[in-house]
């Protein structure tokens, strides 16, 4: 079939198999494919197995798929299951002193004397083996008639920054093309083999393929961000390594920077120094994944008590605990929407593509601004660490609403100024920033419970007072917060709610069941929950709620948030650590 595959690699961690694999993926991008690459790594440096997984689907689906057509497989200890892993008259491409012990006849076995080709390659003893995967990239662009000259191109984009290995991969991949021709490898094979990659010379023009971390940096850095404090953990730490990295590049005049990066003894640091540049009127930001923000709770109520705007982008990872740190899951909701201890309410969003991440950059600092309050937003390791396919991102057009900041004009015209005081109604007061020229702008800033004016009382009634303020302020959030994405279906008496990565799979199994079982699909994009999800809701006779965590969290609060709904809300949960597929949730209708 015409572009129509799923490809995997599978090698050991740390033999460099990644550049080569990104080198694939990017040179079917370039060749207009609508592709997508999902890298399945272990948590140590080197050793254990490591697969990565190009899709093309001439229909856009970006879901990972269980079943290969092509599987590279170079790691002796995975090279049974790799195996199984592919389809009938699927493609099989091995070392030729590869050992298997179950034979597959319905598959095609292309045993390739890697070794052997590695010492035309290169005198150098330990670059051969980092050739090898050079040479499989030469071998499958050939077989699936990539051209040359896009491949050569990426290759040397790849290594830009080493350009004295440039001509050295460059003629691995030859090596590997010269193999399938000399051995007359592509006739034989594509006789059964029916896969191709034939280019779409303006497919992807308008289009750009990035991984959603790298989305995200840029997103804040359109978004107004001037401090990001982090400490070191997968799968975020490229949220904060690409902030520096672009912030470098367009943050920088004369020499001096107008932002700060800093990375911090541990989480509880990075998040404290988020809220105190918050209180100082930066927008400010930590990025971390399941475990630090476990250690940022007691911090997080304090962004919402002492009413200080302060964001952490979090990508979620499986827990608890450790967990698989390198594996991806949705398990984080229930946390990031309770964080920290006592009546806590935070307002969290759930970007679903590269262009969420993006706009989200902004949307979070408005929202932590405009409410004075903590916003955590939650991608996750697919999303945020493997490639997809977007629209180019532009620069936002809206300004930024930095909310209720009085200046020293504003305080001028005021006869008091109380820091703490619901001057409008919507639970949401005033604030002064640090350095305002005013004799009223001074305040307190309370963690501990508090009059209007910011003095420490122990009093009941204003503390109650006090909560049920805060509480006005989240119902405030439900008005501005990103709407849900609604495809009403005419008659489907059967809905999906889902949020975040679930929905390229979702989207594939509607897609399958289109003609048996119409589905209407909601994607919501932020909590508090708004009144368009109820109705969402009352109108299909049952909801099926998916998601990648094992308790189902989203129909939790679902059902939390309105009871008398409950019974038509059903969980349909994935929850193994791996990208979510359509197969999974068929099985889940079954």
């Amino acid at each position: 079939m015409k572009n129509n595959f799923n490809l995997t690699v599978a090698t050991v961690n740390g033999s460099g198999s990644q550049s080569s694999n990104q080198i694939l993926a990017r040179s079917l991008f370039r060749m207009g494919l609508p592709v997508s690459a999902k890298n399945l790594f272990p948590s140590n440096i080197a050793g254990l197995p490591t697969w990565f997984t190009i899709r093309v689907s001439s229909e856009g689906f970006t879901a990972r798929k269980k079943l290969n057509d092509i599987v590279v497989a170079l790691n002796p200890a995975t090279i049974e299951k790799d195996i199984q892993s592919l389809r009938a008259d699927g493609l099989l491409i091995t070392a030729a002193d590869a050992v298997i012990l179950n034979k597959r006849a319905d598959v095609i076995h292309l045993p390739i004397p890697f070794k052997d080709l590695s010492l035309k390659a290169t005198d150098v003893a330990k670059m051969r083996k980092m050739l090898i995967n050079m040479i499989y990239v030469g071998i499958v662009a050939e077989l699936l008639e990539m051209p040359e000259n896009i491949v050569n191109e990426v290759v040397a984009d790849q290594f830009a920054d080493k350009p004295s290995v440039i001509v050295l991969n460059t003629n691995a991949v030859v090596l590997g093309r010269d193999h399938v021709r000399s051995n007359n490898l592509k006739s034989t094979v594509l006789e059964k083999f029916k896969h191709r990659a034939e280019a779409i010379p303006s497919g992807n023009n308008d289009k750009i393929l990035i991984d959603g971390n790298s989305a995200s940096a840029l997103g804040l850095l359109d978004g107004g961000c001037t401090f990001l404090a982090w400490y070191p953990i997968t799968p975020s730490s490229s949220v904060a390594e690409s902030f520096q990295k672009y912030a470098k590049q367009s943050r920088t005049h004369d020499k001096k920077n107008n932002y700060a990066v800093v990375q911090a003894e541990d989480e509880l640091s990075a998040i404290n120094m988020v809220i105190g540049a918050g209180w100082a009127g930066a927008r400010a930001l930590t990025a971390t994944s399941g475990p630090g923000l476990s250690l940022m709770a007691e911090a997080a109520g304090l962004s919402y008590f002492a009413e200080i705007p302060s964001v952490i982008w979090n990508v979620q990872r499986a827990g608890p605990s450790t967990g698989l740190p390198t594996r991806t899951m949705q398990a984080d909701l229930l946390a990031s929407y309770r964080l920290s201890h006592g009546d806590t309410e935070h307002v969290v969003l759930l970007p679903g593509s590269i262009e969420e991440c993006f706009e989200f950059g902004q949307t979070c600092f408005d929202l932590a601004e405009h409410l004075q309050t903590l916003v955590i937003v939650l991608s996750d390791l697919d999303l945020g660490m493997n490639f997809w396919i977007s629209k180019k991102l532009k620069s936002g057009t809206k300004p930024y609403n930095r909310g209720k900041v009085l200046d020293a004009k504003a305080l001028n015209d005021l006869e008091s100024f109380a820091r703490y005081k619901d001057v409008d109604g919507d639970g949401i007061p005033y604030r002064t920033l640090p350095g305002t020229p005013h004799a009223k702008a001074a305040y307190f800033t309370r963690g501990t419970s508090h009059t209007e004016t910011s003095a420490y009382s122990e009093d009941n009634v204003n503390f109650e007072n006090l909560l049920i303020r805060l509480k006005k302020k989240f119902v405030t959030a439900r008005d501005i917060v990103p709407k849900p994405v609604i495809d009403q279906v005419s008659k489907a008496e059967t809905a999906l709610i889902s949020y975040g990565s679930s929905e390229p799979a979702v989207q594939e199994a509607r897609h399958i069941l289109k003609s048996t079982k119409p589905t209407s699909h909601m994607r919501i994009r932020a909590l508090p929950l708004q009144p368009e999800i109820r109705e969402f809701i009352e109108s299909h006779k049952e909801i099926y709620v998916v998601e990648q965590n094992r308790d189902g969290q989203l129909a939790m609060i679902l059902r939390n948030e309105w009871p008398d709904l409950a019974i038509k809300i059903k969980s349909l949960t994935v929850f193994d650590g791996l990208p979510m597929t359509a197969e999974d949730i068929l099985k889940g209708f079954k």
